[in-house]
């Protein structure tokens, strides 16, 4: 009997429920588009996106851009301007202190993670991205400096090898990124370059220490140069 009732439930047909992928697909990809534009300086503070233009920009309905929006909001990276405009969240003295203050932990345990991990190629690409920042410093060249910032940074946090903190130190950057765009008003970006070539030449002699330290003066010193402009 037992062997009957079990063979009986193997063969009955186990019925789906319905999913329907290519919504989510496309909720998804506009999701991670949008992320990809704030990440990279492409929304600077000031910018309002517009659920139309975003449709038009990405050929999608609303809807997709509407949970988007939605999901990014939640992650304080977006907040309604001004009726269905949404833009980048004012910087406050304190959020930009407790910003300032969990980066320079979870940024710098991957910095010093990465110094045991990264690759020979990795650092070559670190310092090609660190010449383009430096020419893009010399001429105040937001449009270059802030995505190559971006992609010094975290080509050094993926070489920590670590999704889960690589996932948290990109909410911090949604927060905070779209600011670097507005320190050309200031002379950190030449300062962020001194910062940037010691922490590669840390990386590149496997020290883990210096690595981290360097990473800290980076953060302080823009930290310190936007309140700056706060005031």
């Amino acid at each position: 009997m037992p062997q009957r009732a079990l063979s009986g439930f193997a063969r009955r047909e186990r019925k789906l429920p319905q999913s329907p992928v290519d919504r989510g697909t496309v909720q998804e990809r506009v999701y991670r588009r949008i992320r990809e534009l704030i990440l990279n300086g492409e929304v600077e503070p000031g910018q309002t996106l517009t659920i139309q233009g975003l449709s038009e920009a990405f050929r999608v309905s609303a809807m997709p851009v509407r949970e988007a929006l939605r999901r990014l909001m939640a992650e304080q990276a977006l907040t309604v301007v001004a009726g269905r405009s949404v833009g980048i969240p004012p910087l406050s003295r304190a959020r930009l202190l407790d910003l300032r203050r969990v980066r320079r932990e979870v940024e710098a345990l991957a910095v010093a993670w990465a110094a045991a991990r990264i690759t020979q190629a990795e650092l070559a690409r670190m310092a090609g991205l660190l010449e383009r920042m430096q020419r893009a410093a010399e001429i105040r060249n937001g449009r270059s400096y802030v995505p190559a910032n971006h992609d010094f940074h975290f080509g050094v946090y993926r070489a920590a090898n670590s999704p889960t903190l690589l996932s948290i130190i990109e909410s911090l950057w949604l927060q905070i990124g779209p600011y670097f765009h507005v320190l050309r008003a200031s002379d950190n970006w030449q300062a962020a370059n001194s910062t940037h070539r010691d922490m590669l030449q840390a990386l590149a002699r496997r020290d883990p220490a210096a690595a981290a330290a360097a990473l800290r003066r980076d953060i302080d010193g823009a930290a310190l140069a936007l309140e700056a402009l706060l005031d």
